[in-house]
Parts: structure tokens; sequence; C-alpha cells
């Protein structure tokens, strides 16, 4: 298995996730700073309102700019089936008969990711399931929720 080629897919993704971005937070500006979008009255607020959404979209950019960095110099390892989850592994999980496959990365959770064949979702030890799922190992089985809402996992591998 080769997480680099994971990792430069990641890059690649959020790269055009950034330049996309950057085409809207251009768009913005350029909506807040036009002079159609001057006030005409107290109530008109469409130059404020753009100029607030170009800030977010620029907060957004510097982001996905420094998880770029931190993806491109992070350094993956492999994982025997007996070692416990960690950071940069590749999880197999079962949860109620539904299979997925997560990277555990530092930065970007929710990005999914084509790879070898199968979607990839990238998720960070601080989400939910991040937590649950270091310092367990392959095999391990746990239930969330209770009752009728209880949803059994099981962890297929770790790689």
């Amino acid at each position: 298995m080769n997480k680099t080629q994971l990792l430069e897919q990641i890059v690649a993704r959020l790269g055009e996730n950034l330049s996309m971005l950057e085409n809207a937070a251009r768009a913005s500006h350029a909506e807040a700073t036009h002079e159609s979008s001057k006030a005409e009255n107290k109530y008109d607020t469409r130059g404020l309102e753009a100029a607030y959404l170009a800030g977010g979209q620029a907060r957004q950019a510097r982001e996905i700019l420094d998880a770029i960095k931190v993806y491109q110099t992070l350094a993956v390892r492999d994982f025997r089936s007996d070692e416990p989850i960690e950071m940069t592994a590749l999880v197999e999980l079962d949860s109620a008969g539904v299979r997925n496959t997560y990277f555990i990365g530092p930065k970007s959770g929710g990005l999914e990711i084509e790879f070898q064949g199968k979607e990839t979702t990238v998720i960070t030890p601080q989400s939910p399931l991040g937590q649950n799922l270091m310092q367990k190992r392959s095999g391990q089985r746990w239930t969330t929720g209770s009752g009728r809402s209880a949803i059994k996992h099981q962890i297929l591998s770790v790689s």
C-alpha cells in the first residue's frame, strides 16, 4: 500500500478546493467594492454582506493552504494489524453492516478521496469517530448509542 499516493491525492484535492475558494473570494471582494454595492439607504447591506463573505472565504483559503503545507510534510507509516490506530492509519470499518474506509489525518476532516478503488474519508483524531478509533486495533468492536438506536462497529483492517 502506498500512502504517499493518498497524500498526493489529498493535496491535489485541497489544491482544487483552494483554487475554487480563491476565485469565489475574488468575486465576493469585487462585489463588495463595486459601485453598485454602495448602500442606497441605511437598510441596504449588500456591500457589507459581500465584504463579510469575502473575508470568510479568505479565512477558509488560509486554512486550506495551511492544511496543504501540513500534508506535504506529513510522514506516513504502515501499521501492523496488532498495532493501535494512530495518525496516518488507514482504517476499514464496518458500522451496522456498512463498510467505510477512513484515513486518520491532522486536518481537513470530511474530505473524500477515491483511493485504490474505495472512497476514503479523511477524519481527524478530534472528531467523534476519530476519538473512538484512536488506540483501538484491528478486530476490535464497540457500540455507540443505546436501545434501538445502538450501532455496532468493528474495525476490519488497519494499515
